[in-house]
């Protein structure tokens, strides 16, 4: 977690919250800024159809739906998936402290683009037609996979179901 944020933090309140729950919902006004310190939480948004899309899955060291600060609106429900402790700090509060403190202000700017930098990669990754193209385009980026408990997460970042990854992998091994 960047440091910046860890301060930030320190002056916000933590937060407990179990998976399942809502941290907020689509349309509930903008009142704070969450870090994930713990667990994870989703962004996600139900279409017309009924299919529920996932915006941003966010883990441990995450400032969940940063762009919302800049919004009077959430346009997405935020759904704990795993129990969670987060920091909890009000908007007013980030504002003020970025208007006092033009150190942190870069910091959070350079925060806010390396978001935007990772979320282009994923959706170029995300575009590539197949699992081994995805994965290889992964690899690339962050230079190996993780152990195999965090397989689950790589899939997840890479829009393809857990099976379809896990039988990459075992075609790469095999093929060795």
């Amino acid at each position: 977690m960047d440091d910046f944020l860890k301060a930030l933090f320190d002056h916000g309140e933590p937060m407990e919250m179990d998976a399942g729950a809502y941290l907020f919902h689509a349309g509930d006004p903008v009142r704070f800024v969450h870090l994930v310190e713990t667990g994870g939480v989703h962004l996600e948004r139900t279409q017309i159809s009924g299919q529920v899309m996932c915006f941003q899955r966010a883990r441990p060291g995450d400032i969940l739906a940063e762009a919302s600060i800049y919004a009077a609106a959430y346009h997405c429900d935020a759904k704990v998936i795993e129990p969670a402790r987060l920091g909890k700090l009000r908007v007013g509060r980030l504002m003020e402290t970025l208007e006092a403190d033009p150190e942190t202000s870069t910091a959070w700017a350079a925060h806010l683009a390396r978001t935007v930098q990772t979320t282009r990669l994923l959706a170029e990754i995300r575009g590539l037609k197949t699992v081994e193209q995805r994965l290889d385009a992964w690899i690339d980026h962050n230079g190996a996979l993780p152990a195999k408990g965090h397989w689950q997460t790589v899939a997840q970042e890479l829009a393809v179901t857990p099976e379809a990854l896990y039988r990459e992998i075992a075609r790469r091994r095999s093929a060795r």
